[in-house]
């Protein structure tokens, strides 16, 4: 009797495992119906919307990094966000001239309030209060600034081609013929298999992409199909590190997610942290192929 009573509530505790199972995978879905079409419009309209949008994900983004890595420093959060929106608003001027002049005051205004409460703010708190901004809010700034360049209204998709191409692809590469663990201590469930299966994937739509666009516009001096390969296999590249490297945080810490704010997909940090690498790539990519000025 004791052991049918067992498998009943094996059996109920499996039934119950698969009901959430399909229920996270509705909510994912519902959440990229939802959220997908409001991230088109932004990167097409660009321009001021596009600003105000990646300065209000970086700000979230930093308070889940926050939250995790130093939770109760107010003060220096405070910090943190004001000099985010400094960076946001003048976003040009400081990448093009002043950056360096940026986050050396910046760091400075950290380590006087290092001094001057340095009963509650230990050095380790102003650099992760920088390192939040930097990950958080700089790299992720890269869609704007991409979409802002030289044929960017054409090329800014790349990041997304690269970033969801890569994870789309090692996944169903990954369940195909997936055998060797890519590192399981991070992430059981991604194989090399499906590693290499992602970044085939990227690269083959990032050049596919450039084949199509290649028919409607010409960039002058620029191979486009090099222009669009290259981003296409660094991204996917950087892609995979920036989700391993979130999943390495997270595991440090012992959480999840980083947030809830994107339901079956988590924070911000959750869904972006490929992009948060990827976009940079495609920015300094463009950067040395396009003239700036072209």
């Amino acid at each position: 009797m004791p052991l049918i009573n067992i498998a009943a509530e094996n059996a109920d505790l499996a039934e119950d495992k698969k009901r959430k199972g399909v229920f996270f995978v509705k909510t994912r879905i519902i959440s990229a119906v939802v959220l997908l079409p409001v991230l088109i419009c932004l990167v097409v309209w660009g321009s001021f919307p596009l600003q105000v949008a990646m300065g209000v994900l970086g700000i979230l983004a930093m308070y889940e990094y926050y939250r995790v890595f130093s939770p109760q420093q107010y003060l220096l959060h405070g910090v943190g966000y004001l000099f985010t929106v400094i960076y946001v608003i003048w976003i040009h001027p400081i990448t093009e001239r002043y950056f360096p002049i940026f986050t050396s005051v910046f760091l400075v205004v950290l380590l006087i309030l290092s001094v001057i409460d340095h009963e509650k703010v230990k050095p380790m708190d102003c650099f992760t209060t920088f390192f939040g901004f930097f990950y958080g809010c700089f790299l992720l700034s890269h869609v704007f600034l991409v979409r802002e360049f030289a044929y960017g209204k054409l090329l800014v998709w790349l990041i997304f081609l690269a970033a969801f191409g890569c994870d789309t692809g090692a996944y169903f590469t990954g369940m195909a013929c997936g055998k060797h663990k890519l590192i399981p201590t991070l992430s059981p469930k991604k194989t090399v298999e499906g590693a290499v299966g992602g970044v085939i994937t990227a690269t083959v739509l990032s050049i596919v992409y450039g084949v199509i666009i290649g028919n409607y516009y010409t960039i002058e001096g620029v191979n486009l199909l090099l222009l669009c390969g290259l981003t296409g296999f660094i991204g996917s590249f950087l892609a995979q590190i920036g989700d391993l490297a979130a999943s390495a945080m997270k595991r440090s810490t012992g959480i999840k997610d980083f947030g809830k704010l994107i339901p079956g997909h988590g924070g911000v940090l959750d869904r972006f942290d490929s992009v948060i690498l990827t976009a940079p790539a495609v920015y300094y990519v463009m950067y040395c192929l396009i003239d700036f000025h072209g």
